[in-house]
């Protein structure tokens, strides 16, 4: 699947599923002259936190998702 075509949603699947083959399986393995390593634990981590802040923007329904105003009356 292209990757300019998927959702956030779609895309947190496959980063979830990244973390899991990682965690699983390790960061790399080697069997002969072939290796293959996988993406970095740390930089899935982050694009999984910033998919779930897209979605819950898009949950929320405002611009704003989890801020608050405070007014502070002057002394």
């Amino acid at each position: 699947m292209d990757e300019t075509n998927m959702t956030p949603a779609e895309m947190l699947a496959q980063v979830n599923t990244a973390i899991t083959k990682v965690l699983c399986g390790g960061q790399s393995y080697k069997i002969g002259s072939r290796s293959l390593t996988r993406a970095d634990l740390a930089m899935l981590k982050s694009m999984r936190d910033d998919l779930e802040a897209q979605l819950a923007n898009e949950d929320s329904g405002c611009l704003l998702g989890r801020t608050y105003v405070a007014y502070f009356d002057g002394r």
